[in-house]
């Protein structure tokens, strides 16, 4: 192989640096890697007029600042060759391991696959990357260290360029970092996204940092030698680092608390780093000692770590210069993986030690999202909901046995029950926060209890979607809210094409498997229950589909005879996820009915008095006979028109006594308004007449009513 050196200082600085943890033979395999790629590349430059081959360098580099394995090193040397280069993929895996072949492979985008446009594209590489990511972590090892030397060179880019890669850094990789808890990765990137997408703010803010009072300075020196010489009373050996807020942080909190610069208190910061656990607590005792904490800010994540297994103590003090400092105490192990995060596991494998969880966390977590409904979804849905599940912010939640469950930051009862358990989640009807019942929207707080009360009846809501945050309670509640519609749809469509099929003296079991199928096969259906589905959505008519099936039959009946119809379907009310109840006359169990069928509704249900019968009678082949079963479930909504006195407190009788009759009001609006008469329209939910009947009576005897009346 010739060997081509475009950049010998570059490969040198790389082989010194790994060379201090790895042996002469992975050095040797590393080096290579460089010459392969060198070759793949030559006479390839960057946008910067640079030989290539600095960049899979660069990537490298920063993998083995995180003593990274020679596996991962090879591979980030070669990560661009299968996607800018002819180099084969056998050839990488025969001469440096099927190893280095997967994660090369796994970082590479699908640029050979034609979409529909590149946020198409750009999501779908990403789901690639996390599948290959549940084969090998190490695949987002070496994408943040591509992104992160792309960040470093973002300049020569265009504008529009530079903004979309910043945006996507901002909303995937830096997030993703972070729930890897590789924090020195997380905040370069984010840093550095908050430079090129908005550029003007980010001068200004580096500015203010750079430019502090000197007098806060010497107040920030002051305290460091404060705590140093109060922990080394202790007898502690401790490690004592002053921390500066980064722009982007500073940013965030400005405008997430809705705050001025010099009102983010907490820019400094201090860390003490010691040797054993105990250590801690004693340091963290010895600076409350020295300095007053601000109540209900101090935060134990020894005890309750986060979900990517970053351990420290935080706690606010109160300064000398009057404003809140924070500190953060830690072991060195704690240290290390709180900045490398599962990088953490590579630095302990190279010296012998024992790995921490970190890997082990992040690991489930990639292969939880791979496992889900989530992995099945159209691939931006997918990436959507990747997003909505990299919360930066947790709460902890504790079961009633104990144990703990981190949530998403605005997480609810429901999504608590989801992560306990899918069929818990569907089951659930209430919850118990630290012993009181609350709602299942109710957001909850780190360190609470909840306890989940179920049902097997219970089933989810539609609107359960609108207050679940995590992409587990979302996924499986589209999931059973999508099935139990198919099952619907298949029941009714059945039911249909049995009445069509009896008017021609016949039924679906008389009707011959092979021309069933020919029926199946000319129109695409894949399988029966298919068909029967599209005939409850309105996609397909019933009659027609009847006729399509007994040939015979419908030669004697001709082409534009219509079936009449006689046997009425029988509905109880669960059947919502095929049926629709009309906004323009609000059927309710008990009134007399009749179904129309809409394409892409499905059955929507009318009373036989609404207004829009008229209309509908034009077409009689789309009615289709329904009536309420013996029993019904669920709410129904009716709207109910009042004439009241215009006083204060008429509104709030009228509410009280729906209340009073287990009745919830859905909406309230003024249709007329004079000094003496208020003409409103409530909508509220019933289960039937007779309850709507019981209603207006109690409604009726307030003094505060002329007239009621349903619309």
């Amino acid at each position: 192989m010739p060997c081509p050196d475009p950049c010998p200082e570059v490969v040198a600085q790389l082989l010194q640096k790994a060379g201090s943890y790895l042996p002469q033979d992975i050095l040797d395999k590393i080096f290579r890697a460089y010459q392969l790629g060198a070759l793949a590349h030559q006479g390839q430059v960057r946008n910067s007029g640079e030989a290539y081959i600095t960049h899979p360098l660069a990537v490298a580099q920063i993998l083995a600042d995180q003593r990274m394995d020679g596996e991962a090193l090879c591979a980030a040397i070669l990560h661009d060759a299968l996607e800018d280069t002819a180099l084969p993929r056998s050839f990488i895996a025969d001469t440096f391991g099927e190893s280095v072949a997967e994660m090369v492979e796994g970082v590479t985008k699908l640029d050979k696959i034609q979409f529909n446009n590149r946020q198409e594209a750009d999501a779908e590489s990403f789901r690639k990357m996390m599948l290959a990511m549940s084969r090998d972590i190490r695949v987002i090892l070496i994408k943040l260290a591509d992104r992160l030397h792309n960040m470093r060179t973002l300049d020569s880019k265009s504008m529009e360029s530079r903004r979309r890669i910043a945006r996507e850094t901002l909303e995937i990789y830096a997030p993703i970092a972070q729930r890897l808890g590789i924090n020195v990765v997380k905040a370069e990137l984010q840093n550095l996204g908050f430079k090129a997408l908005y550029p003007l703010r980010y001068q200004v803010i580096a500015k203010q940092l750079a430019n502090q009072p000197v007098l806060r300075r010497e107040a920030m020196a002051t305290i460091e030698a404060r705590l140093a010489q109060r922990i080394a009373v202790e007898n502690i050996p401790f490690r004592l680092v002053s921390r500066v807020k980064g722009p982007w942080s500073v940013y965030s909190k400005m405008r997430n608390e809705h705050k001025k610069f010099n009102e983010v208190m907490d820019v400094f910061g201090f860390r003490i780093v010691v040797k054993k656990v105990m250590q801690c607590y004693q340091a963290l005792g010895a600076v409350h000692t020295l300095m007053k904490p601000l109540d209900g800010r101090f935060r134990d994540f020894i005890a309750i770590p986060k979900a990517n297994g970053y351990q420290s103590l935080h706690t606010l003090l109160f300064s000398p210069m009057g404003s809140p400092v924070e500190v953060q105490i830690r072991t060195e192990e704690m240290d290390i993986v709180a900045e490398r995060g599962i990088a953490a596991h590579w630095i302990y494998k190279n010296r012998g030690a024992a790995s921490s969880n970190a890997q082990a966390r992040a690991q489930s977590w990639v292969n939880g999202l791979i496992s889900s409904d989530d992995f099945a979804l159209p691939s931006l849905e997918f990436l959507e909901n990747v997003k909505i599940d990299l919360f930066p912010d947790e709460v902890y939640i504790f079961t009633p046995k104990g144990e703990i469950l981190a949530l998403p930051k605005n997480a609810t009862p429901l999504d608590f029950a989801y992560a306990v358990h899918t069929d818990v989640g569907n089951h659930t009807v209430a919850a118990r926060v630290d012993r009181r019942l609350v709602p299942i929207r109710t957001k909850l707080l780190s360190g609470q209890t909840v306890e989940i009360i179920t049902a097997p009846s219970a089933n989810p809501s539609p609107n359960w979607l609108e207050f679940v945050v995590t992409s587990k309670a979302r996924t499986s509640i589209r999931h059973f809210l999508k099935r139990i519609e198919h099952e619907d749809a298949v029941n009714l469509g059945h039911h249909m094409l049995d009445r069509a099929l009896e008017l021609l003296e016949t039924s679906l079991d008389n009707v011959s498997a092979s021309h069933l199928q020919q029926f199946l096969n000319d129109n695409r259906y894949p399988r029966l229950e298919v068909l029967l589905a599209d005939i409850a959505l309105g996609n397909r008519m019933p009659d027609q589909v009847a006729r399509a099936l007994q040939p015979n039959q419908s030669s004697l009946l001709g082409p534009d005879t219509q079936i009449v119809r006689q046997e009425e379907i029988l509905i109880n009310g669960s059947e919502r996820g095929v049926l629709t109840f009309s906004t323009c006359c609000h059927p309710i169990p008990g009134d007399d009915i009749m179904g129309y069928l809409t394409a892409g509704k499905g059955v929507v249900v009318h009373r036989l008095d609404c207004p829009n019968i008229i209309d509908y009678r034009k077409h009689p082949e789309r009615w289709v006979p329904i009536a309420w079963d013996r029993r019904v479930e669920g709410d129904f909504r009716v709207e109910l028109r009042f004439e009241t006195e215009n006083k204060p407190g008429a509104l709030a009788k009228i509410a009280a006594a729906v209340a009073e009759c287990n009745s919830n009001i859905d909406s309230v609006n003024y249709k007329e308004r004079d000094a003496r008469i208020s003409v409103m329209v409530f909508c509220i939910e019933v289960k039937d007449r007779k309850h709507l009947a019981e209603i207006i009576r109690r409604i009726r005897r307030l003094n505060v009513v002329y007239s009621v009346e349903r619309l």
